[in-house]
């Protein structure tokens, strides 16, 4: 069936109302926008209207407060998942978007939104990612200046984006980068002599980790949070 023609069929709207949302922008099929009024819907695809369902799998947007010693993958033969965490009868519809090291713990986004997810974790988004770090002695004084600049990654052959600290003791910071690059935050602090002991994410984006959240705990996003990583 073509799409502007299942929207006149499952809503009010009449048959040029449901061409002009299409066109307009305002239809999402298997969460990718379409101005096309003709492309082809079965009854596998999803298909939203101005952020509504109207068929397919009820988009799922959920945080996660990652304790520590859990991988950030669907399975592994050894280590307990993060998926595991999660309630039962969503584990085999949720991906993650964004990963932790199995030490660090904090701030998880999961859902079964693949274009949700790539805004989230592409890194031509910029989305900033704030942690509290602690270290194994004084942050070098430094570290502000070396940071900002950017730090240069052997492996990747690139700098690191800007990146901002906040001193909360000698050996305490909050720490803003905008990439999440394989133990990227590890390893800025080891570029100034120093080891990071414990890392944990409060925030990514504008959404922070809810406090009432205990370690393993989760929730739904909140509509405006789910909205804060759209473009």
């Amino acid at each position: 069936m073509r799409l502007d023609r299942f929207i006149c069929k499952h809503t009010a709207f009449s048959h040029k109302t449901s061409r002009t949302l299409v066109a307009t922008g305002q239809v999402q099929v298997n969460s990718l926008c379409t101005t096309d009024p003709r492309q082809q819907i079965n009854q596998f695809d999803q298909v939203l209207l101005n952020g509504q369902l109207l068929q397919g799998s009820t988009p799922l947007y959920w945080m996660l407060n990652k304790p520590p010693g859990y991988l950030s993958a669907t399975e592994d033969p050894v280590h307990p998942t993060v998926l595991e965490l999660m309630p039962a009868e969503l584990r085999t519809q949720l991906h993650l978007a964004g990963r932790l090291d199995r030490a660090t713990t904090g701030l998880m986004l999961l859902t079964n939104d693949g274009r949700w997810s790539r805004r989230v974790t592409a890194p031509e988004t910029r989305i900033p990612k704030t942690y509290r770090v602690r270290t194994a002695t004084p942050i070098a004084t430094e570290a502000e200046s070396r940071f900002k600049e950017g730090i240069w990654l052997q492996r990747e052959g690139v700098y690191t984006s800007p990146a901002s600290i906040e001193r909360l003791s000698d050996t305490e910071c909050r720490l803003t980068i905008y990439e999440g690059r394989h133990h990227q935050v590890k390893r800025m602090f080891a570029a100034v002599g120093n080891e990071v002991t414990a890392l944990h994410r409060e925030r990514i984006g504008r959404v922070t980790l809810d406090s009432a959240l205990e370690p393993g705990d989760s929730r739904p996003l909140t509509q405006d949070e789910v909205q804060a990583f759209m473009p």
